[in-house]
């Protein structure tokens, strides 16, 4: 298989991409566009185009990282911005804010919240092409890379909310997508966020990983377990990254590739039908999505964040970092063994909204309905969870129904908490 192949290759597997036959006449085409990152901002890229107004950000974590957040404080029908109830959106893995602004206006979930009357605030996770800054460490310096999913849930989300309470002086509401929603459970479960937030949608909320059965996200666990050589004779100690827990992934270099190398020449693993062996059959995207999706993804992270998700599917207990021995864990935590999020602990009057797919390989609806379970003590007027059978982990943000199907009502649900 071909770079280019295995570039988009990567870019479905861990950020839940599209169909590798795309890298036929059309996909070629965009792939060989997308190799160079663009280099325009986001506003200037994507937003103002639209007709809409744009503002940017820069936000620091208590731990030193700088990051980047766009605004869109009004639709294009113009209005009082200072009026307008805020709204945070959080990507997932693997992707940035680009995540919500895919689609055209009338698709694009950060589009679609503007012209209802929202202030839309979009965030750029750390390590990401508009993140990439430290106040001391620099990204070639593996420090900076020191970091899971942990932190995002410790730092950058107090950060990034924390910003936009005091720039508003309201709280606001969130919506996060796959590790998105992760972070806030986490966050939530500590009590974090919850005096700031009046309240949340998960779109395919990602907490539980038992049921994650399909035969890349099993082929990515054996891949971080061991040795890994590639057919092109190079060796890559997967199990040794995770131990240090350092480092960047960076999807389309030298780590990725023999990564995924190894990944599709696993027995079961199909890397020309993607779309089906890992997330799902995806029901509703379309080629312009395509397009943007591989112009502007995918995102680097850390080896540190895949190395604990890969710990979640293994244990099927949701815990902070493990790294890897007692002492070392004693010496972070005081104990053992990585203390547990209990998702129990989540307050029972933050109101909560969960949409996921039944068709959804990578959230899977028996690991939401584990989540739901802990949440079974939830106030009840305060929790609503909306089953799409049609749906897997792509169409909640790209999907072109999407607002019809999801977002109406999800404006509903803050509307009943403003």
């Amino acid at each position: 298989m071909g770079f280019r192949c295995w570039l988009l290759v990567i870019t479905f597997v861990l950020s839940m991409g599209f169909h590798c036959e795309l890298a036929g006449a059309h996909g070629r085409r965009q792939l060989l566009q997308s190799l160079e990152p663009p280099d325009d901002d986001v506003c200037t890229a994507v937003v103002s185009p639209q007709g809409y107004e744009c503002q940017e950000y820069e936000v620091k974590t208590q731990d030193g990282y700088i990051l980047t957040m766009h605004r869109i404080p009004q639709g294009r029908g113009g209005g009082s911005a200072g009026k307008r109830q805020p709204v945070l959106l959080q990507h997932g893995v693997l992707m940035d804010g680009m995540t919500w602004l895919l689609n055209p206006p009338q698709q694009s979930l950060a589009f679609v919240l503007a012209d209802n009357g929202f202030d839309v605030w979009i965030t750029h996770g750390r390590g990401t092409r508009w993140s990439r800054r430290h106040e001391s460490l620099d990204t070639s310096n593996p420090a900076y890379w020191a970091w899971s999913w942990d932190e995002l849930a410790s730092f950058d989300l107090p950060a990034t909310v924390g910003f936009v309470f005091r720039k508003t002086g309201r709280k606001l509401h969130y919506v996060g997508h796959s590790m998105g929603t992760l972070t806030a459970l986490s966050a939530f479960s500590e009590g974090k966020l919850v005096d700031k937030i009046k309240s949340a949608a998960l779109l395919t909320p990602v907490a539980y990983l038992t049921y994650m059965t399909t035969p890349i996200g099993r082929a990515a666990g054996s891949a971080f377990s061991g040795e890994v050589r590639t057919s092109s004779q190079h060796s890559l100690n997967f199990s040794m990254l995770g131990a240090l827990g350092v480092g960047e992934f960076d999807p389309k270099g030298a780590v990725g590739t023999n990564y995924l190398e190894f990944v599709c020449a696993m027995p079961g693993v199909n890397c020309y039908d993607l779309m089906a062996s890992f997330t799902g059959p995806n029901c509703c995207l379309n080629y312009s999505t395509v397009d943007m999706y591989l112009k502007y993804e995918l995102q680097p992270t850390s080896v540190r964040t895949l190395v604990h998700f890969l710990q979640t599917i293994r244990s099927g207990v949701i815990t902070k970092y493990d790294y890897g021995s007692s002492m070392a864990n004693m010496v972070a935590y005081g104990q053992s063994s990585p203390p547990e999020y209990h998702m129990p602990n989540i307050p029972h009057h933050l109101p909560l909204l969960l949409s996921y797919g039944g068709g959804d390989m990578l959230s899977d609806v028996k690991d939401v309905q584990l989540l739901l379970k802990d949440l079974r003590n939830h106030d009840a007027d305060e929790l609503v969870a909306q089953l799409v059978k049609e749906y897997a982990h792509l169409d909640f943000v790209m999907g072109v129904n999407a607002k019809q199907v999801v977002y109406d009502g999800l404006i509903a649900f803050f509307g009943k908490h403003s």
